[in-house]
């Protein structure tokens, strides 16, 4: 019997990854992180009903991984972002930005 490959595995990469790249972008990479997150998971369901048919189940498990990865630093980042307001201000974090873009020399 020919194995098959279980469903969305492209897409579960792919939407790991970008929700690694994109977790430092106001902390946005939750959405494709989670996305992924679930299709591996509805994967990992199917292949655990009948292992013998599947043959990239590796593949799953590193995309879900990856999608882990990219909610922990997504929740991070949002976490540091609310604990920042919540101790300089929003003020304090405008004026921290004005001097890091003064100091690079990009003027306003």
């Amino acid at each position: 019997m020919e194995q098959q490959k279980l469903p969305n595995e492209i897409a579960i990469i792919v939407l790991s990854i970008f929700g690694i790249i994109c977790c430092w972008c106001f902390g946005l990479g939750i959405i494709p992180a989670v996305i992924a997150l679930v299709l591996a998971l509805k994967s990992q369901r199917i292949y655990k009903e009948k292992p013998e048919l599947y043959s990239n189940f590796k593949t799953i498990n590193i995309g879900k991984i990856l999608a882990i990865i990219g909610i922990v630093l997504s929740v991070y980042y949002i976490g540091s972002v609310i604990y920042q307001i919540s101790t300089i201000g929003w003020d304090g974090i405008m004026e921290q930005q004005r001097e890091m873009m003064e100091q690079w020399g990009i003027e306003e």
